[in-house]
């Protein structure tokens, strides 16, 4: 099936395997989403079908549109990882707590990039399941702690890991040092839209701002460091550089509040999703090389918080819009500009449509500042896929709509994960779900 003879060679037989594998794998996520689906609050009970939470939220998740141009175009087996977090997700929320502690540990263990989410595993079935009451008031009760259960929880991460790692203990520095590769820099060659993207327009922006006022010495700036498409390290020219150790502080610190929320204010599977959301967030936010899929490790356990209240649906609005967009680069042939803008008004449209269907009765979604904000997408992406191309800046500066995607987008992300924090630290909670 694959005989590797030039960096051109192509096998069929090779892509109908990788094709078929990706479907076939599929199986598990759309298991996933139905056993999510049963876990939904079933509140808002509609006569017709299409308007119940369940369905929505099961053509929001079978129907994203970043999982489906990601695995089925880009190729990728996400939509099999994203099962495994999803079924995680819907084992703890059904109180099997050892059988989402294993599927979470299995799923590490495929895919590192899921240690962005542990806090928010670890904190819960820590406060959950390692303590097992409550007191009347909500805080914790200390004498309820059970070293069973934190022995069977240590058990199964011991047996994932030997399970996983113990053929490849010799090798074991080397693994590490590939799963995270940290002369890669701080950003892949397409700006993932996070903190990091708008820290380094404002340095270009600070590079061009200096050299017009004769500020900065034009022979020592590097050439196109940042915006040349090569993956490495660089240095910024006026503001600080960035080191991995002050990203995973970042990163720490943003993570913080999110797990304190889920330690003193519990709120059961419903706390849990918010801080595993806030955990891929920040994490997105403020990582070291972050890819731009990795949103999707945010929008789809905040599609399941989105069908149960209007807040968290208008967040996920502009998250999901913002974050879908910012995937476009990936899909950058001209056969494929059609396809993914068609699919992705498709699942726009029913995304507003069917949230706004399900909260009428209460207050607008999103406000106009928002909604002008998305709307500015549609002539971004005419000048970039049409303007652009045509003037003779594209000989000379070729990585300008990229940079303006990432930057757009960025501001969008930036503000839901700011919207969702200060909408989680500021929720009330009553006395009874404290106790429950």
């Amino acid at each position: 099936m694959l005989v590797i003879e030039n960096l051109n060679y192509t096998s069929r037989a090779t892509i109908f395997f990788q094709r078929f594998s990706v479907i076939f794998t599929d199986i598990l996520f759309i298991y996933a989403v139905r056993e999510c689906c049963r876990c939904v609050n079933g509140k808002r009970a509609a006569k017709d079908i299409l308007e119940k939470p369940t369905f929505i939220l099961a053509v929001l998740l079978l129907w994203n549109f970043g999982l489906l141009i990601v695995d089925h175009i880009h190729f990728q087996y996400n939509g099999f990882l994203f099962g495994l977090m999803l079924l995680s997700v819907a084992r703890l929320c059904q109180k099997r707590y050892l059988e989402g502690a294993l599927l979470f540990a299995v799923l590490l263990h495929f895919k590192h990039i899921y240690v962005y989410v542990a806090p928010a595993y670890g904190i819960y079935l820590l406060r959950s399941y390692c303590f097992t009451a409550n007191n009347a008031d909500g805080s914790l009760k200390w004498r309820s702690f059970s070293l069973l259960h934190v022995t069977l929880l240590g058990l199964i991460v011991c047996l994932v890991s030997a399970l996983s790692l113990g053929p490849f203990i010799v090798l074991l520095p080397q693994v590490i040092s590939q799963l995270f590769p940290f002369k890669r820099g701080l950003c892949h060659a397409y700006w993932a839209p996070n903190f990091w993207a708008l820290y380094n327009a404002m340095d270009k922006a600070l590079t061009i701002f200096g050299l017009k006022c004769n500020f900065l010495d034009p022979t020592k700036i590097p050439k196109a460091s940042m915006t040349g498409g090569l993956v490495q390290e660089f240095q910024h020219t006026v503001l600080p550089s960035v080191t991995p150790l002050a990203t995973l502080i970042c990163t720490f610190i943003s993570i913080l509040p999110s797990v304190f929320c889920l330690w003193f204010k519990p709120q059961g599977p419903r706390g849990f999703l918010q801080c595993l959301v806030l955990c891929a967030l920040s994490s997105f936010m403020f990582g070291w090389h972050v890819h731009e899929k990795a949103i999707l490790l945010a929008i789809l356990p905040l599609s399941l918080l989105s069908v149960q209240r209007a807040k968290d649906a208008g967040i996920y609005l502009i998250l999901t819009t913002t974050g879908h967009f910012s995937l476009f680069p990936l899909l950058f042939t001209p056969p494929e500009l059609p396809i993914k803008i068609l699919l992705m008004l498709l699942f726009t449209v029913y995304s507003f449509s069917s949230l706004k269907s399900l909260f009428r009765r209460e207050r607008p979604l999103l406000n106009w500042l928002e909604t002008i904000y998305l709307v500015q997408l549609v002539p971004l992406e005419i000048f970039s896929e049409i303007i652009f191309p045509l003037t003779p800046w594209k000989q000379h500066f070729p990585f300008v709509p990229l940079l303006l995607t990432s930057v757009y987008c960025a501001l969008g992300v930036t503000y839901a994960w700011l919207k969702l924090y200060i909408s989680v630290l500021t929720e009330r909670i009553p006395v009874r779900q404290k106790a429950e």
